[in-house]
């Protein structure tokens, strides 16, 4: 716990910060966005962010002093009918009530946003200027823009790693690890949905997470079946990992929150990567020396 504490801010002065930023009403038909536990007229001092409103999470919460978690994806996205702490939701609602500990969640309203999701997924792999990947109900959905220059799909690959935080699943790639790529889609979280904007947008590769063996199959057969009428190949594809791929829009609403309010804002420590440990993996790249220093 910080040993200095603001005199704080109330919950409601909060949430009118955290859905300027991202608007309750840019959130896809389907989400469960918003404040989902606490009263709006608590006071905030303290707030962590993380991904995912997980036991540990809100237990780290409770120990470091946190008066609000901001996470990305939401507790209550389909309907649950007791919150007895026989059930892990349950479980979670008692604990942030408990403890006065307020909830408040930005899914796809934050996928959207400008900056946001898309957007921290795109800088990581080196970005700038990019381009909507998708609309989808009236909303810009995923990122799509150019590298500076061309890059070995490896060298791309291992970048992103190191933006990354660290989970046992790591990056996964398909494709030739040697050819170059400038063009990159990107879409944060659960993404072999989007294959056919990815096509579209003629992307070198599709950066994104949770895919599937199916459409990631069908996506690089389609790609090779490419090859015979002249084409290149791509898009090859790096699955970063949801949880990871998505925690990099945490830093940047850490700082966009410190701006605003006066209150301390931590990052949760706690990996809700649901995966421990890899075992049999290979590795069918080839080393590849780089002769670029620095990047």
């Amino acid at each position: 716990m910080s040993e200095s504490r603001s005199p704080g801010v109330r919950l409601a002065d909060v949430v009118a910060v955290l859905e300027d930023l991202y608007p309750t009403s840019t959130a896809q038909s389907w989400d469960r966005v918003g404040l989902a536990a606490g009263d709006p007229e608590q006071t905030v001092r303290h707030v962590l962010l993380a991904v995912d409103p997980t036991l540990d999470v809100v237990a780290e919460a409770v120990r470091v002093g946190a008066d609000l978690v901001v996470t990305h994806h939401p507790l209550l996205l389909r309907g649950i009918h007791s919150v007895a702490t026989t059930s892990a939701k349950g479980a979670t609602i008692t604990d942030l009530l408990v403890n006065d500990v307020a909830l408040y969640c930005a899914h796809t309203n934050a996928d959207v946003a400008d900056p946001g999701v898309g957007q921290a997924l795109a800088a990581a792999c080196g970005l700038t200027a990019t381009a909507a990947l998708s609309i989808s109900e009236d909303q810009e959905l995923g990122r799509v823009g150019e590298l500076t220059e061309p890059v070995p799909l490896h060298r791309l690959a291992r970048r992103l790693a190191e933006a990354l935080p660290p989970s046992a699943g790591g990056v996964r790639v398909s494709g030739d690890p040697d050819a170059a790529v400038r063009r990159v889609a990107v879409l944060g979280g659960a993404g072999d949905g989007a294959f056919a904007a990815v096509r579209r947008s003629r992307a070198d590769v599709y950066v994104t997470a949770d895919l599937r063996h199916h459409p990631a199959l069908e996506a690089r057969e389609e790609a090779r079946a490419g090859l015979r009428s002249g084409g290149d190949g791509t898009p090859y594809l790096i699955d970063a990992g949801h949880w990871a791929s998505e925690w990099l829009w945490l830093p940047g609403l850490r700082e966009l929150l410190l701006a605003r309010l006066d209150v301390t804002v931590e990052l949760s420590t706690v990996r809700t990567d649901p995966w421990d440990f890899v075992v049999g993996c290979e590795d069918r790249s080839e080393p590849h020396p780089d002769p670029v220093e620095g990047d």
